[in-house]
């Protein structure tokens, strides 16, 4: 009875040192995981997947984890024109072999219409038989299901009474009980993006319905959205970096994700850092992307790169990064911390080369995919296998590049009086 006790005692404080580490907010993602993106054409934009990508590499770049992007426009929970849904997924989730899958359907299987309990037990029968299938086919998987992106009945008047979300949300309450219920990572992607269409509408109602500019698929600035949610659900942290340079003690306060050295003060004030991070790839020119940025808490939940100076003398300051003017400050705004990820900093155009490499290596594995693979995958082609093999090759070459490209840079900062 005794050895009992101590197996169960044992068994129950493992349980909540698990459910503690979730707690914490650990990154959901690990080393040598492979992750496959499955949905529709929402997914198949390759926009908030992408954005999810590069986000990881460059936010964690020793972290080894690879990405398969495989949505299918018009599919549903029991395929489409990638095939029946059996073979999607043997053919676009299994044969990745993937460690992490996350699904995201039911724009399409709804209907488009005014909620139907037919359809809705198509839905729930289908999208079970996805789960059971993978599950089956990898054990050990971990999933995220994702509750649908939103239909726009936020910028534009309802197509119908009640309107089209309001079905889509119905279905979305379906993906997350079930995903409860199964011990599953549930993602809401669609009431922060209806919650950002509501703002951008008060503050520029015409540009507001750029956000989603055919009422199904998102801009970028969506899409953006989109991926804040995803990562939100996956743990993902805040802060690339937080620095505090106490000039009046000539010393940093804080170094938070970074390393920095060689602090060298007096009427101007130099440092370098060697960041472990890189701020998000965003393109700050694009105004509906800027507007939906604005009309939600991304800067603050996911983009933060505090530099805070204090103990300065002179009313006004420069700052360079690499020597490259970034801006012009009081020491009051420095004393208080400024967001250098929403700056246009040397570290942003790496993140945004690094994107770029995001971009081209899914590209790559499109054509070969759905150019390549999948209209020729019946016919008799004995250099099929090896045209595909090279492919992935070069895929995995760009791929390099891209971690390559995020790795940490010595950056030498400057402040200057004005």
């Amino acid at each position: 009875m005794k050895l009992l006790r101590r197996i169960s005692f044992l068994l129950v404080a493992l349980l909540i040192l698990v459910v503690a580490a979730r707690a914490q907010g650990g990154f959901h993602l690990r080393g040598g995981d492979r992750v496959v993106f499955y949905g529709d054409s929402i997914t198949d934009q390759r926009l908030y997947t992408t954005f999810v990508e590069t986000y990881v590499v460059t936010r964690f770049p020793h972290l080894d984890a690879r990405f398969v992007h495989s949505g299918w426009g018009g599919d549903r929970v029991t395929g489409g024109g990638g095939g029946p849904i059996d073979a999607r997924l043997r053919r676009d989730v299994i044969a990745y072999k993937p460690t992490v899958l996350t699904i995201m359907l039911g724009m399409n299987d709804a209907g488009y219409r005014a909620y139907d309990a037919g359809i809705f037990n198509t839905y729930t029968t289908g999208y079970q038989h996805i789960l059971e299938t993978a599950k089956g086919a990898l054990p050990g998987i971990r999933v995220t299901v994702i509750q649908p992106s939103p239909f726009d009945d936020v910028t534009r008047p309802p197509d119908f009474q009640g309107g089209y979300n309001a079905v889509l949300v119905r279905y979305g309450q379906f993906v997350r009980e079930l995903g409860e219920r199964q011990g599953l990572i549930v993602a809401d992607l669609n009431s922060p993006v209806v919650a950002a269409l509501e703002k951008a509408k008060a503050t520029d109602a015409e540009a507001a319905k750029k956000i989603i500019p055919d009422r199904v698929h998102p801009d970028a600035g969506g899409h953006l959205l989109m991926a804040e949610a995803l990562l939100k659900a996956w743990n993902a942290p805040a802060t690339v970096t937080a620095v505090e340079i106490d000039a009046a003690n000539k010393r940093p306060a804080r170094a938070e994700n970074t390393k920095v050295t060689g602090l060298e003060t007096g009427s101007s004030l130099a440092w370098t850092q060697v960041d472990n991070a890189l701020p998000m790839a965003l393109d700050w020119n694009d105004s509906v992307l800027a507007l939906a940025v604005r009309s939600s808490d991304f800067v603050q939940a996911l983009d933060q790169q505090p530099l805070k100076v204090t103990g300065l003398t002179a009313a006004r300051y420069a700052l360079k990064i690499d020597g490259e003017e970034i801006g012009k400050f009081t020491k009051e705004e420095l004393a208080e911390g400024i967001n250098l990820a929403v700056l246009p900093t040397p570290m942003a155009k790496q993140a945004m080369t690094v994107h770029d490499l995001t971009l081209k290596h899914n590209d790559i594995h499109y054509a070969r995919w759905r150019e390549i693979q999948v209209p020729l995958q019946d016919r008799p082609l004995p250099h099929l296998q090896a045209a595909l093999a090279v492919l992935d090759s070069l895929e995995a070459e760009v791929v390099k590049q891209q971690r390559a490209a995020a790795q940490p840079k010595p950056r030498r900062y400057e402040l200057m009086p004005q």
